[in-house]
Formats: C-alpha cells, structure tokens, sequence
C-alpha cells in the first residue's frame, strides 16, 4: 500500500493491518509525543486511522472534536463518491452510509477530569471498504463503502482526503468553538427528534452546547455528556 500524503501539521505513521491505530496514538500521547500525529492502517480493505491532538480546553469541550471527524469523513467521502451517496451519523460516534452502518469514531483522553485540559486527546475513525467472510447485502443494516458505489476507492485516497477535510473543520473548532460543528452535525442525524435504543432508551431531543445527547426518559429529561462515550486510559 503506497504510503498517503497529509496536509500540513499532520505527520503520519504505519502500522500493520491489525494493530489498533488508537492504541498506538494513545501510547504515543502517554510518551509526550507532539500533536499532528496520524496513525493509520496499512490494511486495505477499511480506512483506519487515529490522530493524536493536544487540546488547551477543558475535555468537555475538547471532546467535540470527535465531531470534526466525522464531519471530515462526510466531507471526503462527498468528494470521492457518487452523488447519490449519503452520510449520516449516529450519536455519539456512529457512521452511516445510504441508511446503513458503515464504520465509528473512537475517542480517548489523557485524563478524565471534564473540567481540565487532557494532556493529549486521540481520535480513530474506522470506515470499511470491504466487508470480510460475508456476501454484499447479507445484513442490510450494516455496509461497507464498496457496496455503496465506491468499488475504486483505495484507503490511502480516502485518509488522505479525510486528513485534509478533518483539519479543516478542526481549524473551525478551534477558531469559532463548537456552534458551526454542532450545526453541521445536526443535520447528518436523522435520530433527533425520535426514539433511540442507546446508548439508552428514550426521545433523542438534541445537543447540548458540548455536543452531549438530550435525552427525554419518560418525565425526566437529562444530558449525556461526550466525554461518558470515551475509552478509559490504558
């Protein structure tokens, strides 16, 4: 696999197909790396990838960042697919390609306090190209990106376009604060406004100003924060 070309403040490192890229980006925070790192995937059936960021924000702000990708897995799957491909997202970190299950967004902190700044913050986007030991539309509810007209796509192509995308929208993030993520956000979630299942049970009302899900549960309404939707440290 030919090694991708990133934007500028971004440096990319390869690991092999099977090792965890938000493992690696989270060991690498721990050890003091500098912020711009990507780690990515040289599997070629799934864009696999996690980038090392050092937030000067509390991490219940920072958090919203996770945002900034998957608004840039949108973006760049906009600009390599056909037209009639559509991207929408599930709270917190959930990908959808044309209706159906296509990928997440990990998210973990160097300290868990959401009212301090992380020592580091790593974000992974996996994103299948190919579904492996299974026939196309065997579980209409889950797909990968070939099934959904994009055959061609390499996984370089689309890292590199989701790098250049993403650090577009993290300049926005950190320039204008969360309301221009939020309100791209919204309109990629077709849930708002309805009953979900998780990550609990009731009337997905909206974000709050962190991103957090509004939940209505029976007479009660309460916030579930971004940050309670991270892996812990390791």
């Amino acid at each position: 696999m030919s090694a991708p070309l990133f934007p500028p403040l971004l440096r990319g490192e390869a690991v092999r197909a099977g090792i965890d890229p938000l493992g690696k980006a989270m060991a690498a925070g721990m050890l003091g790396a500098d912020p711009g790192l990507v780690v990515w995937s040289e599997d070629p059936d799934a864009l696999d990838a996690a980038v090392l960021l050092a937030p000067e924000m509390p991490l219940r702000q920072a958090a919203g960042a996770a945002f900034a990708v998957m608004l840039g897995f949108a973006d760049a799957l906009g600009a390599l697919a056909p037209p009639e491909v559509a991207v929408h997202f599930d709270w917190p970190f959930g990908l959808r390609v044309n209706g159906a299950a296509c990928g997440r967004v990990r998210a973990a902190a160097g300290g868990a306090d959401p009212d301090r700044a992380p020592d580091w913050l790593a974000l992974a986007l996996r994103a299948p190209l190919r579904l492996r030991g299974r026939e196309p539309g065997e579980d209409p509810a889950v797909t990968a990106l070939a099934e959904e007209g994009c055959a061609e796509l390499t996984a370089p192509q689309l890292l590199e376009s989701w790098s250049r995308h993403f650090l577009v929208w993290l300049n926005r993030f950190v320039d204008d604060g969360m309301p221009p993520l939020h309100a791209a956000w919204r309109g990629r979630c077709e849930a708002i406004g309805g009953a979900v299942e998780s990550p609990a049970r009731g009337l997905f009302l909206g974000l709050d100003e962190d991103g957090g899900m509004i939940l209505r549960e029976g007479a009660a309404t309460r916030i579930i924060p971004l940050t309670d939707m991270m892996e812990p440290e390791r």
